[in-house]
């Protein structure tokens, strides 16, 4: 039989379009399987990580510094975690109080059913010395994770124990930064170090005697002393918060000292964040106050002018703290309702 070239120019552009079509729908297929294979892994592109978290494994993702954070939602009735290791940290599901864990190995976050649905669920470390080696999430047959709704803005706080909320019940979630970042509703993070100067290689109380002049470029905590640099490009903050001076003042650091590695730490930290509002906090106490506006204003002086003294006096009584450095949580709830309007409107 004589099949006319048209027709088999039709034929051949048929056959061309069902193997198209059929291409298409397997690479889709294999999409879909690629995702629902991820679904609840450390790679689940779903799961968002707030803070500095350790992803370079595909199998396991660590938290370093108290307040980091993963967030994500996922459907169905229950949810199990994975760790691999003994932590303490924090649950949150549906934006209820957070529920306080010590545990490792799979860990029953929902020993009551929730309702068939969509959930929310954030997992959040307690203090610096505790890292989440989170090894994935365990849902029910057939449920997926969905990607969380979470502002594009980010609050860095940089401290010591006061900012790490040490002496309180909940550490890092009852310290003033993570105050503010849930009543702004935007992510949050705490570089902060109990015992930590601003000063390197003095005695001062935080593990191994590093300051954050050297530990803010890290991805780890004092406690590792061959920590790697921390990944700046993995998020810019939009205002970075410093409050650091106490232990300076208590471990013999002079003003002359503190306020030449002020400035040098207040460039270094623009180095990183080109963009940021850097506000410089007096200390709570009013220790090493007079060096800290003096390093602002000197900063200021070379044209940076988005960086502040945020002067404290009077935020605090005597009532307001546990000792003689660390506020209560009371404390820390009234230096957010304090900060949190000042840092807003720099946000515009």
């Amino acid at each position: 039989m004589k099949v006319s070239l048209p027709r088999l120019l039709g034929l051949s552009i048929m056959i061309g379009s069902f193997a198209l079509a059929f291409l298409f729908s397997s690479s889709l297929l294999t999409m879909s399987a690629h995702a629902a294979s991820q679904a609840g892994t450390p790679i689940d592109p779903n799961i968002k990580y707030v803070g500095r978290w350790d992803t370079s494994i595909s199998t396991v993702a660590t938290s370093y510094w108290g307040g980091a954070y993963l967030q994500t939602n996922f459907t169905g009735r229950t949810v199990k975690i994975k760790l691999g290791g003994y932590a303490n940290f924090y649950v949150s599901i549906d934006q209820h109080t957070d529920v306080a864990y010590f545990a490792s190995g799979t860990v029953n976050l929902t020993t009551t059913p929730l309702a068939n649905g969509t959930h929310t669920l954030r997992v959040a470390s307690k203090s610096e010395g505790d890292s989440i080696r989170f090894q994935g999430l365990i849902l029910d047959s057939g449920a997926k994770t969905v990607a969380p709704v979470i502002s594009s803005t980010l609050i860095e706080f940089v401290g010591d124990s006061v900012t790490a909320g040490a002496t309180t019940a909940e550490q890092a979630l009852n310290a003033y930064g993570w105050l503010i970042g849930e009543q702004l509703k935007v992510q949050h993070t705490q570089i902060a170090q109990s015992g930590i100067c601003l000063t390197d290689k003095v005695h001062c109380g935080s593990p191994n005697h590093i300051g954050m002049i050297t530990q803010f470029y890290k991805l780890q905590t004092p406690s590792y002393l061959n920590s790697p640099d921390w990944n700046f490009s993995r998020y810019q903050a939009n205002v970075v918060v410093i409050n650091l001076g106490t232990n300076d003042q208590k471990y013999g650091v002079s003003d002359s000292t503190f306020q030449t590695n002020y400035i040098t730490f207040l460039k270094g930290v623009r180095a990183k964040y080109p963009h940021a509002i850097i506000l410089a906090l007096r200390g709570f106490k009013g220790l090493k106050a007079a060096p800290t506006l003096a390093a602002v204003r000197a900063v200021n002086a070379t044209g940076d002018r988005n960086v502040h003294y945020i002067d404290t006096t009077g935020w605090l009584v005597a009532a307001d703290f546990h000792d003689s450095a660390h506020p209560t949580a009371k404390g820390h709830i009234k230096v957010a309702q304090k900060l949190a309007p000042i840092i807003s409107s720099y946000l515009g």
